[in-house]
């Protein structure tokens, strides 16, 4: 029986983060485009006879040239119909380029060596933004340690898009503007305010909500002049608990402050024992895992040297241990059921 021993401190850590690395400027966001075009120039690896919508575009863009011909009657596996998709960004202006994402909706194999042919892309409004065209760029595929040529049927066309019209945005002759917080959290909603009001010696702030903070321009500022100060303001910031578990490739991801409360788990041959502790103390002979755990004398057994008990030092420990990674998800996910782990468990 393999037995990890944690001890448990308390610890509260805050980060000073500048206000634009957790907030955004209501209105001040990208805008997403959408438009459907055929590219051309591939090597026998495009879309089939049996995606008819292929042929038929291809026969409408002909006709367009006076070239009239029966979709049916054409034969070509050079041609893929796409999906292109490109992000406009806040403030673009008629000129800007953009890239854009083209993906194959047919049955084609590729669209490597393939170029796309001029397409629309529009807003949720229908109207048209930008025009987009020029050669696919196909990069390496990841497949495990390796990069390989999978023949994959998206691409990005850089600097493919051109955009045609901006989306207007009067920001400068606006006296009010309203930040909203990453993540809903109200004592980071109080710590911004109280910061911008402390920073510009006038209540320009109110906390409305955990996520949403009013702002005030000063009569002295413009509101570029005040959202850039605004922005490059530090605040104290504490970020919510949030650890992500991928059960497919047994990718763990977690801060590294996220405590784990006093619990017993057992799990196959490991039993893990977290109890609280005034002090510490490490069998003489311990081999050291890093600069918080020793490990006991029999290899079985972890101790923690300082401070607190984490949701990294358990993964660490466990791995110094042997434990798969299917084990140690089990593990974590036991804990959060049994109350140990208070931060958010995702699983994707």
């Amino acid at each position: 029986m393999r037995i990890i021993y944690f001890i448990l401190f308390n610890a509260l850590v805050l980060h000073a983060i500048q206000i634009k690395n957790i907030s955004s400027v209501i209105g001040v966001r990208n805008n997403q485009l959408i438009g459907y075009s055929l590219v051309v120039g591939l090597h026998k690896t495009g879309d089939g006879i049996t995606s008819t919508f292929t042929l038929q575009s291809l026969a409408n863009m002909l006709k367009a040239m006076n070239i009239d011909l029966n979709p049916a009657t054409i034969v070509s596996k050079n041609v893929a119909a796409v999906v292109v998709t490109a992000n406009l960004g806040p403030f673009a202006r008629s000129g800007d380029k953009l890239n854009v994402t083209v993906s194959s909706i047919g049955d084609a194999k590729s669209l490597q060596g393939g170029t796309l042919l001029m397409t629309p892309l529009k807003g949720v409004d229908g109207q048209i933004y930008a025009l987009a065209q020029g050669p696919v760029s196909i990069g390496g595929v990841s497949q495990g340690n390796t990069q390989t040529k999978s023949d994959p049927t998206t691409g990005i066309v850089y600097g493919g898009g051109l955009v045609e019209k901006g989306v207007d945005f009067d920001l400068y002759h606006k006296r009010y503007a309203t930040l909203s917080l990453k993540e809903s959290n109200f004592q980071n909603a109080i710590n911004v305010q109280n910061i911008l009001n402390n920073r510009f010696k006038s209540q320009v702030a109110v906390a409305i909500d955990s996520r949403t903070v009013r702002l005030k321009c000063p009569k002295k500022l413009s509101m570029v002049e005040f959202l850039a100060d605004v922005e490059n303001t530090n605040t104290d910031y504490k970020p919510n608990s949030k650890i992500i578990i991928n059960e497919r490739t047994g990718t763990i991801v977690a801060g590294v402050g996220i405590e784990v409360m006093p619990v017993v788990i057992t799990q196959g041959s490991i039993t893990i024992k977290i109890h609280e502790q005034n002090h510490v103390t490490v069998p003489s002979g311990g081999m050291g895992v890093d600069k918080n755990l020793a490990l006991g004398l029999n290899q079985d057994e972890v101790y923690t040297k300082r401070g607190t008990t984490t949701v990294a030092n358990v993964v660490r420990a466990l791995q110094k241990l042997g434990a798969t990674p299917k084990d140690t998800i089990s593990i974590l996910e036991a804990m959060k059921s049994a109350g140990a782990i208070s931060a958010q468990l995702q699983v994707i």
